[in-house]
């Protein structure tokens, strides 16, 4: 039933085209289709009905061509779009920035600490740094028979430029140190003899020098600096370092070179403290030149620093040179990406030693010194670090070093047989004697940054020496840690806190006699005990240009020795204001 009705509808619809078409051609004729048997469909006969069938049929209609155009004809519109509206942030201030700032501070002792910096830009790629500082005390220690009075004054002016592809800049620095070798106890001379000792030492420093950058060139870098370097008894010292670097890319893997040039050279006019008589002086020239080619390798995680550094030694004085080969390999990897990282070296390196950075250390050194560079052999190294949280640094590291003729400050012996009226040789100053060191080192530090104004930290750090004579590592400690905190309450007070600990060294005192080396001058030891500094400070920000702070040094109020025979002040409270401002 359904298929006749579906072929008497495919008539009818053919019927009606044919009448259709006969509107463009009359002369089409008419056929009547009967169908008399019945349809009886099957499975077989179903057929998945195509997108685009196939019509199996005698009449094929074409499509008539159809021509249209279109009339674009303008509306008026009165609809306007509503424009949009930023929602509105909250800004905050910026802080103002000011070029200049001096600082004043007055204390207990006699301290008088005083700070002057600005900085100027001369024009877009152009400026000046300036800066003085100044710290002085009158001293009066207690328990010592000399005057104890220091001060130590810098100033320093620097210039830098930057162009497209050149940044450049050249420093001058000048410095006056004043320093008393006061380390007599009292009751050990005679008050004539005390009386009649001067024992003010100065120290005089000039230092020029220039560093370059350039950038897309093999040549990366170079530093240079000259220094000057005297004293009050007629010593002094000349130092020249060049440090040129340069950068060659393979690849993806990049040789860097390092290039050194080191001399020292300088003398004293006074002879070695065991002697009776100030004669003959004492003369030095080192000069070292260096080079440390090495590949660094990147892979993802692993970071490698493969190198060499090879020195040649020249002893002037003595006409004697030397060449030492030493490792420079430095590795690390990222075993949980920035929350544990592994990293280790081999490092060794010809330390040039100076009288200028004796003094620094130890500004009670006498001006009888020899002077000869340190073979620090090598360097090993392993530990880990990483950062467990975002407010939660660590590291830990384990070392073992060999050094030979490593620098290490002794209490001179007492000469009373000297006749140069000098005041250090009646011991209380100290000389650089050399000893072959081993060093085991373990390290440990901890970070915390509790939120932005909170932040503390400690460190601690333990050795045991071993060296070739058997003799104690004169002044070395066995341990050493710190702990600081720093925290801004509010946006008008801040303070800090600096802890720090000193474990045992051991010094000795001697005697100078006559007819007997000094090897054999009868000697005591000396057991310098542990000591623990605390120290904290205050401020409050009155404006953003005028402060107020305080300061308190050696809270625990212990006059400790720092050196043999040196104690330092006791408690000590300084105040002062820092201005901020243009000039």
């Amino acid at each position: 039933m359904h298929q006749y009705i579906k072929i008497t509808l495919l008539v009818f619809l053919s019927a009606i085209s044919i009448t259709v078409a006969q509107e463009d051609k009359d002369n089409i004729g008419t056929e009547t289709v009967t169908v008399t048997k019945a349809y009886k469909p099957t499975v077989s006969d179903a057929f998945k009905v195509k997108t685009f069938p196939n019509l199996n049929d005698s009449i094929v209609l074409q499509k008539k061509k159809i021509n249209y155009s279109i009339f674009s004809t303008p509306v008026a519109s009165t609809f306007t779009p509503a424009k949009g509206k930023a929602s509105a942030v909250e800004k905050t201030k910026p802080a103002k920035l000011y070029n200049s700032y001096a600082s004043l501070g007055i204390g207990s002792y006699g301290n008088i600490l005083a700070d002057f910096y600005t900085s100027r830009a001369i024009n877009r790629d152009e400026r000046l740094d300036v800066g003085f500082n100044h710290h002085s005390a009158t001293g009066d220690i207690e328990g010592v028979a000399l005057k104890n009075t220091f001060y130590n004054t810098k100033a320093i002016a620097s210039y830098s430029k930057k162009d497209r592809d050149i940044n450049w800049g050249a420093d001058i620095a000048l410095q006056h140190q004043l320093y008393n070798w006061y380390g007599v106890v009292n009751g050990t001379l005679p008050q004539v003899t005390i009386d009649g000792i001067d024992a003010k030492q100065n120290y005089f420093t000039a230092e020029l020098s220039g560093n370059i950058a350039i950038e897309d060139s093999f040549f990366k870098s170079g530093d240079v600096m000259l220094r000057r370097f005297w004293d009050a008894t007629k010593s002094g010292e000349n130092r020249v370092v060049v440090i040129p670097a340069f950068e060659v890319p393979i690849a993806d893997e990049l040789i860097k070179t390092k290039v050194k040039i080191d001399y020292v050279g300088g003398s004293f006019e006074n002879a070695i403290i065991q002697n009776e008589l100030n004669s003959p002086e004492i003369n030095y020239s080192h000069l070292q030149f260096g080079i440390t080619p090495s590949f660094l390798i990147l892979r993802d995680d692993l970071t490698v620093d493969v190198g060499v550094t090879l020195v040649y030694s020249l002893d002037s004085e003595n006409s004697n040179s030397d060449f030492f080969i030493y490792p420079n390999i430095l590795a690390s990897y990222r075993l949980l990406g920035e929350k544990v990282i592994t990293y280790g070296g081999l490092e060794g390196e010809l330390k040039q030693n100076s009288y200028h950075d004796f003094v620094k250390e130890n500004p009670y050194v006498s001006p009888t010194l020899n002077i000869v560079p340190t073979d620090k052999e090598y360097s090993l190294y392993a530990g880990f670090k990483g950062q467990l949280l975002p407010n939660l640094s660590y590291n830990i590291k384990a070392s073992y070093t060999s050094e030979n003729n490593k620098a290490l400050f002794k209490l001179n012996p007492q000469n009373l047989f000297r006749t140069d009226e000098k005041g250090y040789y009646y011991g209380n100053s100290f000389n650089v004697v050399y000893d072959d060191v081993q060093t085991l080192g373990i390290f440990g530090e901890l970070n915390i940054d509790v939120n932005r104004n909170f932040s503390l930290g400690f460190n601690v750090e333990a050795y045991d020496y071993t060296t070739e004579t058997n003799n104690p590592a004169w002044n070395l400690p066995d341990v050493t840690a710190s702990v600081f905190m720093d925290y801004q309450i509010g946006d008008k007070w801040y303070a800090g806190v600096n802890l720090f600990h000193i474990g045992e060294r051991e010094d000795s005192s001697s005697q100078v006699v006559q007819n007997i080396l000094p090897a054999d001058f009868p000697s005591t030891s000396l057991t310098l005990d542990s000591y623990f500094d605390a120290n904290a400070h205050l401020g409050y920000r009155h404006t953003e240009q005028l402060s107020f702070f305080i300061k308190a040094n050696n809270i625990a109020n212990n006059n400790y020795l720092r050196w043999a025979k040196y104690p330092v002040q006791g408690f000590q409270i300084l105040g002062g204001a820092t201005y901020k401002f243009d000039f």
